[in-house]
């Protein structure tokens, strides 16, 4: 591009303020023509607006490429501009004017500047004419007008050059020349300069009189060389073969010019012949679309020398307004303009189209948005034009390129525009209101006056455009914005629009008419009458035709059909009665409807007729309006034919028929208004409403704002009779706050007692109103209630809970609720601190914690601050005693009583419940009881007991106690480990005191299991635990020794006598129970020497000294052992230098004295019988315990045996029994399982008592052997033994009867034969 593209320039293009931009929601996406009518109070102020679909919405391109083939216009940018097209012109009359007499015209430059011809031509023509200028010496002054510099002799220059180029032009355009005196002509001609030649339009006849002038020309304008003969020096004209002498012509010629002449006749015809309208010529070569855009893109990165995409729209609208006021730049362009889309196809998808569209895309078929649906649609007035008009009803399609313009213009019929670019480069707009449009007129004839003269429907050629900033300057208000591809841009009813393409791109246009147009429609024709300028369609043709449709014309539009048709009858009326006043006679009716546009046009203003025309029977198809009745032709008016379509008759019930129709609208409308004016007691229910609305559904009224106000009232009433529907229910009533996210909440009482009043603000009346204004009433005593609570402090619980309990009825957000349950939390808190506080036993420190958390919870308040620092206080105290009387207690060594008794009778006064305050003061009560005991000391043992809870007290007898305890604790187990048996469960008291209860028989065993004889030998026995029981059971009868030694002998005769009865022989033995495990007598059994019963010798085993001299007790009988005498009489000797009494002592030594006096009574026994001397029996005493066992037989027990045999059973029974009778019920545990080595054992002892016994029945084989039959013999170090639960309680293998060890673990065994037994 030239270098002055990137120069900033004083005069650079600045651009206008951008129109709005409107970004619709698919709501108000979905209805055009309403959206539309939403922002037109808004858009047509500034004449143009842009509209951005919303998101997603993307038509496909359904135009077919490769068909589309156009021929674009050509437009040179220079020629664009009114003024640069001005100059042009001017130079082309200048080039004209000196190229018709053989000259060329070169421009001169001054200042490195081409001189701007037209501007020196009107400035100087301003400052009066050459003459003028030269004699007031203005040049100076011309050029600084013109922008140069002062102070270098421009104006001399500019002098010059108007003398040589304009001069002879002006005085030639004047005509002046011809009237100039010879001496005048003759002194100019001297003054010009002599390269100069101009013909001042005659040849000068010289007469006689004239002679000496003719002379004195010759001699000074002519050499010597040419005068001489005329013939020589005639010079024949090109254009009408005159001839003329060289000398003759103003000035002379010195030489016969080259090329063509013309004469001063021929020239001033020529100079006089009006110039043609101008008009963009069609380009010579036929383009394909991709053809187009590769030579637009290839001319716009070559101009710009980088891609297109990269360029600036910015820079791209500077250099465009540079290139059109630029005389010296010729840039040329070309535009694919008003492409028929019905040829080719439009951009949008359309029914039953060559495009085939997709599921998804089907929706844009029937879119308003769609442009080829746009135009005819209802609202659209256009759909009552019957034909299709090309780029008004019919889209027209564009295709542009850099720099391609299109000119100021408004659209046709002063309609609606909306054009929709597909897709390619920005288009840039520019606009002017339509209020606008005469100023903006007015201003272009302004500023270009011969291109009007020229054309006075210049801007409805679409072939000039303005600078916007020189409209501006001059006051008229323009607007631009850059269209993007996918974007809408509207332009509003005689808004003149203008523009350019950013680069390559393709759009679509369409006109549309709303019924705000009416008006200005009409207004249009009467303008386009006065311009002379042809209709696109005839607007009474339009009117009438929506006036046929009255029935089912929307009510807005027959309302404004009715006022236009009411304008339109008035002028038609008083036009015919002007042509019958002016002498026409004939009438006759045409239908006009029929006959095609340019077949009815009025020949002198171009008008469509269609209600009314003038023709002539001597002028066939001409035809004039009523308007023009002059211009027809020269006939008698009274030869002419007035042509109607329609009578006046005709006309008015049309239009009665359209007002009726807008009455049904405007009666419905009144009585809405009526409704929404309505005050007070006047107001309508809301069912009048919505009776207005279903009226307006029924008689198809339109969707204007008073429908919509209607609508959006009733809607109101009926959310606000809702709401307070659901307030008066108690429902919950949920709404949305604007904030950083939306939260459900209640109304607040301000927003109830504002929506009381909306209720009362609505145009109707509601049934709830009363009723919210008395719950508003009751919620305002609430509050004037809860405030009186508020302010009193000593407010109970009760009261407030009574109180909330009433606020559950108002289903509405109240500040003082969260008030009043604080104080209801903060009041109970108080009353849960009082009535911790009224027993000493409730106060804990726990409590106090507990009840300290739930008050700093609690919101601050004077009487809970005061409790809570009152509560604090105390459990600071509280945890100080605490933690001193824990320390006190657990000192080493511990405290005296004194200081103990200090401390606790300062912590007495604190008011809580201090476990190691009561403890303190408890181990100083048992210290001193403890204390007074020791005073009293008369038994160890006693005192023992006292010590087994620890006095965290210093007590001085403590440690001479303890040794003394130390001693006594050392004898006892001196005394345990002579007495008592190993694993014994007797203590050493009961083994050492008489036995003063016996039980007889012996438990039952439970679920035929064997039980551990320790566990049947636990009996009730009489405990001893002290020395009071223990001189109580010695002092029972008043013999003290004897006496209990005669009971303890009694109760052992009573149950010998028992047991020995029991043993007698019956019918059947099988009924008897003996024994620990409570069976019938079978196999080798035992008789306990003491107590008489029997027992089996596998349930309890002989002891291993059971061969001994002394005689076999029973499990319940052998409670201890006995040691000889020798070894007690110590035990008496330590215990008396110990110098303590304790139980033990007394019982031993009763047992002692028992002893003695035995010996003594044996001793007379055996000196009275001269028995040998016993004394060394006498080392050993015989126990009182003492007695003989017996072995009964299966069957019945054996009478008269003597002595000596049944004392070699019993030793014999005892060696073999003894060994195995603790391992034995250990067995018996364990669901008699056996081990092979203990049955072997057992069996071998089996064997030996019954070799000794009478009452065995079975050999040594016998009791070795399995009695099952086919016994296997298993051999090993252990084989497993199972005892038959049955009633022959015999041992089996395992693996002979098959039974596992799990089994015979958990369930019971009978062998065959005690299975078959109980079955008979």
């Amino acid at each position: 591009p030239p270098g002055t593209m990137t120069q900033p320039r004083p005069d650079e293009f600045k651009p206008p303020p951008e129109c709005p931009v409107f970004e619709p929601s698919w709501e108000e996406f979905a209805d055009p023509f309403a959206f539309i009518n939403k922002i037109r109070p808004i858009a047509e102020k500034t004449g143009i607006c842009k509209v951005r679909p919303p998101p997603g919405w993307q038509p496909p391109f359904a135009c077919n490429v490769d068909r589309l083939h156009f021929t674009p216009r050509i437009q040179r940018l220079n020629e664009l501009e009114a003024q640069t097209r001005v100059k042009l012109n001017f130079l082309d009359k200048i080039a004209k004017f000196w190229e018709l007499q053989g000259c060329s015209l070169k421009i001169p430059h001054v200042e490195r500047k081409i001189l701007d011809l037209y501007q020196l031509n009107k400035n100087v023509a301003d400052e009066g004419g050459f003459d003028i200028v030269c004699r007031d010496r203005r040049w100076t002054a011309i050029a600084l007008k013109m922008g140069f510099a002062p102070g270098k002799a421009v104006g001399s220059h500019l002098r010059s050059h108007y003398e040589r180029i304009l001069y002879p032009y002006n005085l030639f355009q004047s005509g002046a020349n011809l009237l100039v005196s010879w001496t005048n002509a003759l002194t100019l001609m001297v003054n010009l300069s002599a390269s100069v030649h101009i013909v001042l339009g005659l040849c000068i006849n010289w007469s006689e009189e004239n002679a000496s002038l003719r002379n004195d020309w010759n001699k000074a304008l002519l050499p010597s060389s040419v005068l001489g003969s005329d013939e020589d020096r005639l010079l024949l004209c090109d254009g009408c073969d005159d001839s003329y002498h060289t000398f003759c012509l103003i000035p002379p010629l010195n030489d016969i010019p080259k090329g063509d002449w013309r004469c001063p006749k021929c020239l001033a015809q020529e100079c006089s012949k009006p110039q043609e309208a101008f008009g963009f010529e069609q380009a010579y070569r036929d383009y394909s679309l991709r053809a187009f855009g590769e030579m637009a893109d290839s001319f716009k990165s070559d101009y710009f020398n980088m891609p297109v995409h990269m360029v600036p729209t910015e820079l791209v609208e500077k250099e465009f307004w540079r290139l059109v006021s630029t005389i010296e730049e010729d840039v040329t362009v070309e535009y694919g303009a008003d492409i028929a889309s019905k040829e080719f196809g439009s951009g949008f998808p359309i029914r039953n189209g060559r495009f085939k569209v997709s599921e998804k895309d089907e929706m844009y078929l029937k879119c308003g948005w769609n442009l080829n649906n746009m135009a005819m649609m209802d609202p659209s007035v256009l759909t009552h034009v019957t034909a299709d008009i090309c780029g008004m009803t019919l889209p027209w399609l564009y295709v542009g390129m850099c720099f391609s313009s299109f000119c100021w213009h408004i659209e046709d019929h002063w309609s609606y525009s909306i054009n929709y670019l597909h897709w390619g480069e920005p288009k840039t707009w520019y606009g002017a209101p339509g209020f606008a449009a005469e100023q903006l007129e007015a201003v272009m004839k302004k500023l270009a006056p011969e291109l009007f003269q020229i054309q006075p429907d210049l801007l409805h050629q679409l072939v000039t455009i303005m600078n916007p900033n020189t409209l501006m300057s001059h006051g008229v208000p323009i607007y631009r914005t850059n269209q993007c591809a996918g974007e809408f841009v509207i332009t509003f009813p005689r808004a003149y629009h203008s523009g350019f393409n950013q680069g390559f791109n393709f759009a679509e246009a369409v006109n549309f008419c709303t019924v705000d147009w009416m008006a200005l429609g009409r207004q249009c024709v009467d303008h386009y009458r006065l311009l002379h300028r042809y209709c696109v369609f005839s607007h009474d043709e339009m009117i009438c035709q929506m006036a046929s449709k009255a029935n089912s014309l929307d009510v807005v539009l027959a309302s404004a059909v009715q006022k236009d048709m009411k304008d339109m009858i008035r002028e038609e009326q008083d036009l015919r009665d002007n042509v019958r006043k002016m002498g026409v006679k004939h009438c006759e009716q045409a239908e006009y409807n029929l006959l095609q546009d340019d077949e009815r046009q009025c020949a002198k203003c171009r008008t469509t007729c269609y209600l009314s025309a003038i023709t002539c029977p001597c002028s066939p198809g001409r035809l004039v309006c009523l308007h023009h009745i002059q211009d027809l032709c020269s006939c008698p008016l009274t030869n002419y034919t007035l042509n109607y379509r329609f009578t006046l008759d005709d006309l008015y019930p049309m239009m009665n028929a359209v007002k009726q129709r807008a009455e049904n609208y405007d009666e419905w409308a009144s009585h809405v208004t009526e409704t929404l004016e309505a005050k007070l007691d006047k107001k309508k229910s809301l069912s009048v409403f919505r009776s207005l609305i279903n009226k307006s559904e029924l008689k198809m009224f339109p969707d204007n704002d008073l429908l919509r106000q209607l609508r959006l009232v009733t809607q109101d009433a009926e959310k606000c009779s809702s709401v307070a529907q659901q307030l008066l229910n108690g429902k919950r009533q949920t709404r949305y706050r604007c904030g950083g996210g939306k939260t459900q909440s209640q109304l607040t009482v301000e927003e109830l007692r504002s929506f009381v009043r909306q209720l009362y603000n609505l145009p109707c009346s509601l049934p709830q109103a009363p009723k919210l204004k008395e719950l508003l009433n009751c919620i305002e005593d609430f509050q004037q209630h809860s405030e009186k609570l508020l302010a009193d402090e000593t407010t109970g619980t009760a009261e407030i809970q009574s109180i909330l309990d009433v606020s559950f009825d108002f289903d509405v957000e109240l500040p003082e609720l969260p008030l009043l349950r604080e104080r209801l939390a903060q009041a109970r808190w108080l009353e849960g601190v009082q009535q911790a506080s009224t027993q000493r036993s409730t106060l804990t420190l726990e409590t106090m914690r507990r009840l300290i958390d739930q008050g700093v919870g609690l919101t601050p308040h004077p009487s809970v601050e005061k409790a809570m620092a009152r509560l604090q206080e105390l459990l600071t105290v509280s945890e100080h005693w605490e933690d001193k009387t824990s320390s006190l207690l657990k000192a080493r060594p511990p405290l005296s009583i004194e200081t103990l008794s200090e401390t606790a009778e300062k912590v007495a006064g604190i008011p809580a419940y201090l476990p190691n305050c009561l403890m303190l003061k408890d181990s100083i009560s048992r210290a001193r009881e403890w204390l007074q005991e020791v005073d009293m000391l008369q038994c160890v043992n006693f005192m023992y007991r006292k010590l087994e809870f620890y006095i965290p007290v210093q007590l001085g007898p403590l440690k001479q106690l303890e040794s003394l305890m130390a001693e006594v604790q050392a004898w006892k187990e001196s005394a345990a480990k002579t007495f008592l048996m190993k694993n014994s469960h007797f203590t050493l008291l009961e083994v050492l005191c008489p036995r003063c209860e016996v039980e007889a028989g012996s438990p039952k065993r439970k679920s035929k299991k064997a039980k551990d004889i320790t566990q049947h030998s636990k009996k009730k026995m009489v405990k001893l635990d002290c020395l009071s029981d223990v001189e109580k059971a010695l002092s029972d009868t008043k013999d003290s020794a004897s006496a209990l030694r005669l009971q303890e002998m009694g109760v052992l005769s009573s149950l010998r006598a028992a047991n020995e009865s029991k043993l007698l022989p019956t019918a059947d033995c099988m009924d008897l129970k003996v024994c620990v495990c409570q069976n019938p007598p079978m196999g080798a059994m035992l008789q306990c020497e003491l107590c008489r019963d029997a027992f089996h010798s596998v349930c309890v085993r002989a002891s291993s000294d059971s061969r001994s001299a002394q005689a076999w007790l029973c499990p319940h009988c052998r409670r201890s052992e006995k040691p000889s005498l020798d070894k007690v009489l110590p035990l008496l000797a330590s215990l008396q230098r110990i110098q303590v009494r304790l139980p033990e002592g007394d019982a031993l030594h009763y047992l002692v004295e028992r002893t003695v006096s035995w010996q003594q009574r044996a001793r007379q026994v055996s000196s009275s019988c001269g028995l040998p001397d016993l004394e060394e029996s006498f080392a050993t005493p015989p126990s009182t315990d003492g007695k003989v066992s017996q072995s009964y037989p299966s069957s019945e027990l054996k009478e008269g045996v003597n002595g000596a045999e049944k004392k070699a059973k019993r030793r014999l029974e005892r060696e073999a029994v003894e060994p195995e009778r603790r391992d034995k019920a250990k067995k018996l545990q364990n669901k008699r399982q056996k081990m092979n080595k203990d049955k072997n054992l057992e069996r071998k002892a089996a064997s030996t008592s019954s070799s000794h016994s009478d009452f065995s029945q079975s050999d040594d084989s016998e009791e070795e052997m399995c009695p099952a039959e086919g016994c296997q013999q298993p051999e090993g170090d252990e084989v497993d033994w199972v005892q038959c639960d049955g009633s022959c309680n015999q041992w089996f293998h395992q693996v002979c009867v098959g039974v596992t060890a799990e089994l015979a673990e958990k369930e019971d065994y009978v062998c065959d034969n005690c299975t078959i037994s109980d079955g008979r």
